[in-house]
């Protein structure tokens, strides 16, 4: 069966537009609740988003499909997709939902659905939901049946508490100038607490939000503001969350950045070393850096590779028992912790060592260099570019020059007729060259 509405992270586009209308998404929503309405006790979904004015759009109605279905629904208002999938375990509740784009900006929007578990829907789930959308047969709730939706008041101050607890006992940042980035998104409120209260200076940015400034020359992926802000503060160092707040970039002192590949090294070594480290090694995906491979092979560690999305990594770590898992572009999951990437938990994990070993963040976080990596993206008009011969061969061609001091990752996008073509080694200018034979020759194929 071929995915109508679900990507690589949930149903994601822009907002007004198909599939991301009132329309679809309460329909959505009363598909998901016929699918998790099991047992015979009072059913309840909790609703989190981010801050995109198409958030007010999305709640009503999703929160209306799943009252239909006879399902109470908690509303949490804006907070990071990570606190409502601990919101739904610690809840007890039957589903998860979140209104959220992640690091795209305010046009878009998405929906992201966590089981009762927390963790995020498989793909047999989210396509057995597909198929209730397109079925005829709602299953109201008789009038007497219907679902109740509440506010939930008390839910920043659960998962401040929540996150507090990633953090070792006794360890406090009392002397630590922090700069935090929000994104004006999800964590605008929470972030600031949370480093406050284990005794900061937070200096925060990006708190605030109105609607259409989410990720807009701020947070994860668009880090200079930050990087700015902690050489202007003097700020020993920054934390740029997405929207959503499931992935973090770190900065040093100096605004140097630390990305995803850096901090899961740093946590694995730190793990490690505490004996609490399990599987051998760490989850990542084709994307990590193979700087990192190396680094954890010198300490007798295995970097096991994904395919790119979070949900995949997390899908390996729980079957083959690992506990640290992520992403390059700072998606970091702990399963000790959590079902899915928290910014704030793996930030903790990071000043946690900058504390116990008391310097400088530069010094602590840097722990290797990246061999030369680039990615490019060729926008293709239609066919099969990947499947001509002449791109087959220019693949070899590449993969023969950087021979085994290099790789190449080739891709297609999941929601854009684009693809990744991203090659990394020990000489720069050879990897250059390898990305731009390849992309010519797509280019070429293409438009042909």
């Amino acid at each position: 069966m071929t995915r109508k509405f679900f990507g690589t992270d949930g149903i994601r586009g822009r907002a007004n537009d198909e599939p991301i209308t009132p329309a679809t998404v309460l329909r959505l929503a009363m598909a998901a609740g016929r699918r998790f309405r099991r047992g015979n006790h009072r059913h309840l979904v909790v609703i989190g988003k981010d801050t995109r004015l198409s958030g007010y759009m999305l709640e009503p109605a999703l929160a209306a499909g799943f009252i239909s279905m006879g399902m109470d629904v908690d509303l949490v208002g804006p907070m990071p997709t990570p606190a409502v999938a601990m919101l739904t375990r610690s809840l007890r509740a039957d589903l998860g939902v979140v209104i959220s784009a992640s690091h795209n900006p305010y046009q878009d929007n998405g929906i992201k659905l966590f089981g009762p578990d927390g963790y995020k829907l498989s793909d047999d789930e989210e396509m057995a939901i597909e198929a209730l959308m397109e079925e005829d047969r709602s299953e109201y709730a008789e009038a007497e049946a219907l679902g109740r939706a509440t506010r939930l008041d008390d839910a920043p101050g659960r998962y401040i508490e929540f996150v507090k607890q990633a953090f070792p006992r006794g360890l406090r940042l009392d002397g630590l100038k922090v700069v935090v980035d929000c994104a004006n998104g999800a964590a605008y409120r929470v972030a600031p607490a949370v480093f406050y209260e284990l005794g900061a200076e937070v200096i925060p940015i990006g708190v605030q939000p109105d609607g259409t400034n989410i990720n807009k020359e701020c947070g994860a992926t668009s880090t200079a503001l930050m990087r700015e802000q902690v050489v202007v503060h003097g700020a020993d160092v920054g934390i740029a969350l997405d929207g959503d707040a499931d992935r973090m970039i770190l900065a040093d002192e100096s605004g140097a950045v630390l990305d995803g590949d850096q901090i899961m090294g740093l946590i694995a070594r730190s793990w490690q070393r505490a004996e609490k480290l399990r599987g051998g090694g760490i989850v990542a995906t084709v994307m990590s850096n193979l700087g990192l491979e190396r680094y954890l092979k010198n300490l007798d560690l295995n970097l096991v590779r994904t395919a790119v999305g979070d949900r995949y990594v997390v899908e390996h770590m729980r079957a083959e028992g690992f506990n640290v898992g992520g992403e390059q572009s700072g998606h970091i999951i702990l399963s000790d912790y959590g079902t899915t990437g928290d910014g704030l938990v793996a930030a903790l994990q990071v000043l946690a060592v900058v504390m116990q070993e008391g310097r400088k963040v530069s010094d602590v976080c840097h722990i290797f260099d990246p061999v030369p990596q680039l990615l490019r993206n060729v926008r293709y008009k239609g066919g099969a570019p990947l499947e001509e011969n002449k791109v087959i061969k220019a693949i070899e061609a590449g993969e023969q020059s950087l021979g085994d001091s290099g790789r190449i990752v080739i891709r297609k996008s999941g929601t854009e007729p684009v693809i990744r073509v991203m090659a990394e080694g020990d000489d720069g200018t050879l990897v250059t060259g390898v990305v731009d034979d390849i992309v010519t020759t797509i280019e070429q194929v293409s438009s042909a």
